[in-house]
């Protein structure tokens, strides 16, 4: 997906035997609005989860809300970035 700049990465794990993923925040470019996001990449393909951090500042957390979005379109991109499969 063009129009994502990756701000920060990072690897995590689930506790001491959990499963481990990638966290970014990114700034995202939808037109003429501009979201500052987070994305969580887990191993499997189609494991994605992407959230307006804006959103999150006011505790909005709601599916098709305001804070829904197509991980599927973000997850190719922030693999990429955070050169995921190589941690």
């Amino acid at each position: 997906m063009e129009n994502i700049k990756v701000i920060k990465h990072g690897y995590h794990r689930n506790g001491v035997c959990g499963t481990g993923f990638a966290v970014a925040t990114f700034k995202w470019r939808d037109g003429n609005n501009h979201h500052h996001m987070v994305g969580v990449v887990f191993p499997n393909s189609g494991e994605c989860a992407v959230l307006d951090i804006d959103e999150l500042v006011k505790d909005n957390v709601e599916f098709a809300n305001g804070n829904s979005w197509r991980g599927d379109h973000f997850e190719d991109a922030l693999r990429q970035a955070m050169d995921f499969n190589k941690e």
